[in-house]
């Protein structure tokens, strides 16, 4: 789950086709210019056609992409959970995986200007997320999404003889994890890096959860 990155959709069969890599650039300027806005402005202070108008399209195309201004940003969010898969999924199989989710988060956390800057994005729209339970709702949805799309990722690396139930586990904890990180960091004004940032509180609460589960051993 993510501080904000460059929303990558999930991969299909085949490439993407000019008309999907056109919906899914459209979507995302349309999710940068409502947390902006929901940031600056708060949800109350942010109507759907603003956020059109931010986006530069009609809101007839916004309506196309989103029920509400809530969901709008709900790909920026997904980006973030799609970013640290990728880096969990560059680990080879019988990597020790506590030091491989480690790695995943720190570095998905961390180490570029386009992670900070996301990483403020994301401080902004948790706050206003603090009074808004449907920003809330779509926050703690494209966490349940991560979580399920990161089940398999974690069984790749657990082996074909790692229990279910222990991946299943696993995947959860690593989740909620950096979703808890994010959400306390947020509420604070600790640095992006460093003590007290999203990197060193994620990798801190995945110890503490994780550590008594069989796969990491």
């Amino acid at each position: 789950m993510r501080s904000p990155r460059p929303y990558s959709p999930q991969s299909g069969p085949g490439t993407q086709s000019l008309t999907e890599r056109r919906k899914a650039a459209t979507q995302l300027d349309i999710a940068r210019a409502a947390c902006e806005l929901f940031a600056a402005n708060g949800p109350d202070g942010t109507t759907a056609e603003d956020i059109a108008h931010r986006a530069g399209v009609a809101l007839r195309t916004f309506y196309r992409y989103f029920r509400n201004k809530q969901e709008a940003v709900a790909p920026l969010l997904a980006g973030g959970g799609d970013a640290w898969r990728a880096l969990l999924a560059e680990e080879r199989p019988g990597t020790p995986l506590a030091e491989a989710l480690e790695r995943a988060v720190t570095r998905s956390l961390s180490d570029s200007q386009a992670v900070e800057e996301g990483l403020e994005v994301t401080r902004g729209l948790l706050r206003a997320a603090a009074s808004d339970e449907a920003l809330r709702a779509v926050w703690y949805r494209v966490n349940q999404d991560s979580e399920e799309r990161l089940v398999p990722v974690v069984a790749r690396l657990a082996g074909p003889e790692a229990d279910p139930m222990s991946v299943r586990l696993l995947a959860a904890a690593a989740t909620d994890a950096i979703r808890v990180s994010l959400e306390l960091w947020s509420a604070g004004d600790a640095p992006v890096s460093g003590p007290g940032s999203p990197a060193d509180l994620a990798v801190r609460a995945l110890r503490e959860l994780t550590g008594a589960m069989p796969l990491l051993r």
